[in-house]
């Protein structure tokens, strides 16, 4: 595949853009459909707002689509995205790019029986993305690798959020319990002095750390419980083993966008469908709800 050009409808920027990756600028999705009929597949990286409009012009046009995250504003929006993509038969991946974060797969076959996560995700603040609030913006990386790690559905959500130096949620904590028992408790803030993106996990036997930032997992099993196998180590506590399980170093976004290239070549199902997508929005859809009753309850509103 090659790359036929690039759609924003501020042209200085699209063609600085098209004169970097040597392809074509155009103002909108209409005219690139229009002069190039071939166009196979898009990356739909616009405001969330416009997801629906732009990801469904594509799509009833023959074009397979790789939607950045949130998959949509609404579940309503998000649900008529999953059913265009399937009256027109369409590839349609959502970019939850921590799913292809080295660290992450490596972790996949370790996981048995995850009963309580502790992740934080700081960030400095920054004008972008703040069409959507710190839960939306941020936290949804987390939220969509909780629930692919733990596979159960949501009993409880208790959130806690406040604008800071937006109009919108900028700082929320946030502990959901799933029908399984296990408890997560997600930090998430665009306003930080630092830059932390960390994940912990405790199952039977073993304590899991991932720092998404360092691509590297760190196993403690206790008795030799799983993970020798990856160069365990005892650690102070004799009955503690360590290990670094391997990590196949790789940039998670070039690895996104290859597995969508490779589901649209192949006519496979994506790695993070639509429906995933619908999942991880749903859950940072509710925890909204319930930083907006919190903050009702004690009488502190958006700014």
């Amino acid at each position: 595949m090659r790359l036929v050009g690039v759609v924003d409808p501020d042209t200085p920027r699209a063609d600085a853009v098209a004169r970097e990756f040597e392809c074509k600028a155009f103002g909108s999705v209409e005219q690139m459909l229009t002069t190039h009929s071939e166009v196979q597949a898009a990356s739909v990286a616009v405001p969330t707002l416009l997801h629906l409009k732009v990801a469904r012009e594509l799509m009833e046009s023959g074009v397979d689509v790789l939607i950045e995250k949130p998959l949509a504003a609404t579940l309503a929006e998000a649900d008529e995205l999953i059913h265009v993509a399937s009256v027109h038969k369409r590839i349609a991946q959502v970019g939850h790019l921590e799913r292809f974060n080295p660290a992450v797969r490596a972790t996949l076959p370790l996981i048995n029986r995850p009963m309580f996560f502790e992740v934080h995700r700081l960030s400095e603040f920054s004008p972008r993305a703040l069409d959507v609030d710190v839960v939306l913006d941020l936290m949804i990386h987390d939220l969509d690798v909780v629930l692919t790690f733990v596979r159960s559905e949501v009993k409880e959500i208790r959130a806690v959020g406040l604008p800071i130096l937006s109009g919108k949620v900028d700082i929320a904590n946030v502990r959901v319990e799933f029908e399984s028992g296990c408890v997560a408790n997600f930090t998430a803030s665009r306003v930080s002095t630092e830059r932390v993106r960390k994940l912990r996990f405790f199952q039977p036997g073993q304590y899991i750390s991932i720092d998404y930032g360092r691509q590297d997992v760190l196993v403690f099993s206790v008795g030799g419980t799983a993970g020798n196998s990856a160069g365990g180590e005892p650690s102070v506590n004799p009955q503690i083993q360590m290990a670094k399980p391997a990590v196949m170093a790789e940039e998670p976004l070039l690895a996104e966008i290859n597995a969508f290239l490779r589901a649209v070549r192949d006519r496979s199902r994506p790695v993070v469908s639509l429906e995933e997508g619908r999942r991880a929005l749903e859950l940072g859809l509710a925890i909204l709800q319930e930083i907006a009753k919190h903050a009702g309850r004690i009488g502190v509103a958006k700014a």
